[in-house]
Parts: C-alpha cells; sequence; structure tokens
C-alpha cells in the first residue's frame, strides 16, 4: 500500500511539473485584453472594420507561435522572450490603429472624413 501512495504521488508530480513548463497564464491573460482593446475600438470607432480583422490576424498568428511553442512539451525562456515580444509588437499596432484618425463612427463599414476646416 505504501509504494501504491509513493507511486501515485511521483505520477502527480510529474504531471504538475510537466504542465508547469507549457503554462503560459501571462501570455493568455494579455491575449484576452488585447482583444478587448480591439472589440473596444471597433463599439468606439477607433477601428475600421479592416483594421480590426488585420489586428484579429495578428491575434490568430501570436496564438499559433504559442501552440507551436507548446507543442514539445515545454516553453523554454526563449520561446517566452519571443512570445513576449511577438505580444509587445502587437500591442504597438493596436495603439497605432486605434490613434491613426481612421475613424468609423457611424460603423457602416467606411471610414469617416473628418470635418473640413475653412
Amino acid at each position: 500500500m505504501k509504494h501504491v501512495v509513493i507511486i501515485a504521488s511521483l505520477a502527480l508530480f510529474a504531471s504538475l511539473s510537466a504542465q508547469a513548463q507549457t503554462d503560459t497564464p501571462r501570455f493568455d491573460q494579455r491575449q484576452v485584453n488585447q482583444q478587448q482593446r480591439i472589440e473596444q475600438g471597433v463599439a468606439s470607432g477607433q477601428l475600421t472594420q479592416r483594421e480590426a480583422t488585420r489586428l484579429d490576424n495578428g491575434q490568430a498568428r501570436l496564438q499559433s507561435k504559442e501552440d507551436r511553442a507548446k507543442a514539445d512539451g515545454v516553453v523554454t525562456p526563449q520561446e517566452r522572450a519571443r512570445l513576449q515580444h511577438a505580444e509587445n509588437e502587437q500591442s504597438r499596432r493596436i495603439y497605432r490603429e486605434k490613434h491613426d484618425r481612421q475613424h468609423d463612427l457611424n460603423h457602416d463599414g467606411k471610414k469617416d472624413r473628418p470635418a473640413r476646416r475653412n
């Protein structure tokens, strides 16, 4: 009976340590936050539909990078650094697109033109 408990404990520890090597909770939370920023930009009219689609495709590329990093069962520190760098670039893209003065305030799918000044 003692051996069964020891073996079960070792198996549990091995599965927990393997899971810890592939967990990326910061990456996952940041993905959620960035997706919310995109959705908020569409809702407020800061992003056109075309910009939002392009940013959503960028989010999908980030997810595939994470999936590739997890594929072998271990996310190395170098892979984590590459993922963080890619997240930083995507975050900058979201910011630039939301602040580039292209708006779709009436949500008709076309860029609104700023009012002309005489």
